[in-house]
């Protein structure tokens, strides 16, 4: 397909733009014309933005089938959205290993086209939210990332040289959005009909699992283009906008809040500050039909340790850990000696890592060892560019050994004369070598 027009791409912008300014201007104003921007441009664009490589929807089409009719494609959609006509396919639900692996998330997978829809209609949104959206939030937004999330909690304990946390857990939150409660919250400040009813349509599109199609009536498909930015929206006014203006205000000391979309984490300078907020989240998010796990939202003490115990001092009253966006965040020496923030590669996210490794080797182990090298190697350096951080070396030191490990029982089953002899592996890591732990990111120390 040829480059898109950069005539093309500026157009849109300066709408993006407009609509960012008028957002910002004016806070408290509802948007009730937003789809008159929507035009042949702005859907080139959205279909530009979405990614080609996603896994097919219920229809089966991919984007390569897309694009033969793109431009006759396009304007369909484009007419059938605004005249209201378009009817949201059923998304096609699996399901993905979460945590431990003992249980699972569901991911909805919409089709090519409606991908595109919703892009589009992300667009918009983005542009007007993106101007209400707090600091405090990081997850799915332009320029941000959970690696900033990550540097603004570390900034925010060490500040308050440690304190009182509450992880937040939400029990099964994007299956649990109250539709009703989620348009009251849209239409303040979104009241364009069009807008409004493929959101409608979005929210009450079927879900297909195997051969069974259901039509939840709370809730939205986690892995949908535009449900990220739903979520946000949601949970903005539910939490971020209420942390500010109503819980803030009340405290006698620091708090801080890190939120990176269903995940977020509180930081109190005081006991008393936290164990008011924590004995009142529970009612909070329940009058917005929400429901907290009991055993996974917690009050975690994560004072500063002395950097000398006190004589007689058993432990047992130190500050614990806790996890946040894949890290174990726990107390640990600097290497000038001062007690600072640490992290390492959670548990939970190891294990499923070295999972995933493990049937790719299983799943590849008769094709040529340069395949399987370059295959191993480029999910060893996806890891790095993530986990990749000071001071985590030694978790990442950890996974190539057991990626080697892995590597070498899988190898073994291709002959009948038994185990691979570790000479003879690491001959062949000589030839075909695994590339080797990387710090990415050089913050927090």
């Amino acid at each position: 397909m040829a480059e898109m027009p950069s005539s093309v791409v500026d157009e849109v912008s300066t709408k993006l733009q407009r609509i960012a300014e008028l957002a910002q201007d004016a806070p408290d104003m509802a948007f009730t014309s937003l789809a008159h921007h929507m035009d042949l441009a702005w859907m080139r664009e959205a279909h530009r933005r979405t990614r080609k490589d996603g896994a097919r929807g219920v229809d089966g089409q991919t984007a390569e089938q897309y694009a033969e009719r793109l431009e006759d494609n396009l304007q369909s959609l484009l007419n059938r959205a605004k005249s209201g006509t378009y009817r949201a396919p059923a998304v096609r639900r699996v399901h993905i290993p979460k945590g431990d692996g003992s249980q699972t998330r569901p991911i909805g997978i919409p089709t090519f086209e409606d991908k595109v829809l919703q892009r589009a209609v992300l667009m918009l949104l983005e542009a007007v939210y993106e101007q209400d959206f707090m600091p405090c939030s990081f997850g799915f937004r332009p320029r941000r990332s959970a690696h900033q999330a990550l540097d603004s909690l570390w900034n925010g304990i060490m500040g308050m040289s440690g304190g009182w946390l509450i992880e937040v857990d939400i029990r099964k939150f994007f299956d649990s959005v109250d539709h009703e409660r989620f348009r009251e919250v849209l239409r303040r400040r979104v009241r364009d009909g069009v807008v409004l009813r493929l959101i409608g349509k979005w929210l009450n599109a079927g879900v297909l699992e195997g051969l069974e199609l259901s039509y939840p009536e709370s809730g939205t498909p986690q892995g949908g283009v535009i449900s990220p930015l739903l979520a946000n929206v949601f949970l903005h006014d539910v939490i971020d906008v209420w942390f500010e203006r109503e819980v803030l205000p009340r405290l006698k000391g620091r708090a801080k809040l890190v939120r990176y979309a269903d995940d977020m984490v509180f930081v109190f300078g005081r006991e008393d500050d936290a164990k008011r907020v924590f004995d009142v989240l529970p009612k909070r998010f329940g009058q917005h039909g929400l429901a907290l796990h009991p055993e996974k939202t917690r009050l975690v003490k994560f004072t500063r340790p002395p950097r000398r115990p006190a004589e007689g001092d058993d432990g047992e009253s130190g500050p614990g850990s806790f996890d946040f966006l894949g890290f174990t965040h726990h107390w640990g020496r600097s290497r000038a000696g001062n007690m600072v923030v640490k992290r390492r590669t959670a548990r939970d996210r190891f294990g499923r890592t070295l999972r995933r490794l493990k049937e790719w080797c299983r799943q590849y182990r008769h094709a040529p060892l340069r395949v399987q090298r370059e295959g191993l190697a480029r999910r060893l350096r996806g890891h790095y560019a993530y986990f990749g951080i000071t001071p985590n070396h030694t978790a990442l030191q950890r996974l190539l050994h057991e990626v080697r490990r892995l590597w070498r029982k899988w190898l073994s089953t291709r002959s009948r004369d038994g185990r691979l002899p570790w000479a003879r592996m690491a001959a062949l890591l000589e030839r075909f070598p695994l590339p080797r732990p990387r710090i990415m990111r050089r913050y927090g120390t």
